[in-house]
């Protein structure tokens, strides 16, 4: 049982391979990417995943239904912005397509999703099928079944999802720790410019790495895991990071 009460099953620990997570990586970098790296990230998407899920699952129960509609996606979103995750599959996914409508950029141009990429190293989306038998593990576990097509939105969220995680923690590696923050330019009544906030401790913590510079390991995912998702479901992604990886090798 981990910090937030969930049982973990330690044989079972992500429907999302440590093999899986390294084929993403491998599209991303040749950088040697650790076992626990690995374990990480895939423990992480699966934490995103689930809570995806379960909240899906929810908003099906309220129609007496345990078959997951593409509805109940964007039910489940809409009902928490730290589900909103994955986005570069929404310009893909026709349920998104019809929420979001004609998108029009500054000029009033419609705007079209990029074509699916022909080259033989798979992208995110068009990688997006390694994700299914780990998705329809999820679904088992929860009692539930999905339609195709929200099945394929849930491959797709779970690729892009670690795809942009992956592509974090090589960026905390290549600069050595987290660069950027961000900042937001605050005005104070009378036009003057607000001072500065200061940055969160756990924020500054990460400003500095530790470890081989040619290698991602564990504490470089679990930094862009602390970049990419929102406090609550952070918290628990991090502490099922750590379980999962409690026992893992350093290699």
């Amino acid at each position: 049982m981990n910090a937030y009460g969930k049982t973990i099953d330690r044989a079972d620990v992500s429907p999302f391979t440590p093999s899986l997570a390294k084929a993403v990586f491998r599209d991303l970098t040749p950088m040697h990417v650790s076992r626990p790296a690995a374990i990480a990230a895939a423990s992480v998407t699966r934490t995103v995943l689930t809570e995806i899920i379960d909240a899906a699952r929810r908003a099906a129960a309220e129609e007496n239904r345990t078959r997951l509609l593409p509805t109940d996606l964007i039910s489940a979103i809409d009902r928490d912005v730290e589900l909103d995750v994955g986005g570069t599959w929404f310009g893909y996914s026709s349920t998104f397509k019809e929420r979001m409508g004609v998108v029009r950029d500054a000029e009033g141009v419609i705007v079209t999703p990029p074509k699916r990429s022909r080259s033989r190293r798979p992208s995110a989306v068009a990688g997006s099928h390694r994700f299914e038998a780990g998705v329809r593990k999820l679904l088992r576990s929860q009692g539930v079944s999905a339609v195709p097509a929200m099945v394929r939105d849930l491959d797709g969220i779970a690729s892009t999802f670690l795809t942009d995680l992956a592509r974090d923690a090589v960026m905390v590696v290549r600069e050595d720790g987290v660069k950027r923050f961000g900042t937001v330019a605050s005005v104070m009544p009378g036009g003057e410019p607000a001072p500065p906030l200061a940055l969160d401790e756990s924020l500054r913590a990460l400003s500095v790495r530790s470890g081989a510079r040619r290698t991602v390991g564990r504490d470089d995912v679990m930094a862009a895991t602390r970049m990419r998702l929102f406090v609550g479901i952070r918290q628990r992604a991090l502490a099922e990071a750590r379980e999962a990886t409690r026992d893992a090798s350093a290699g």
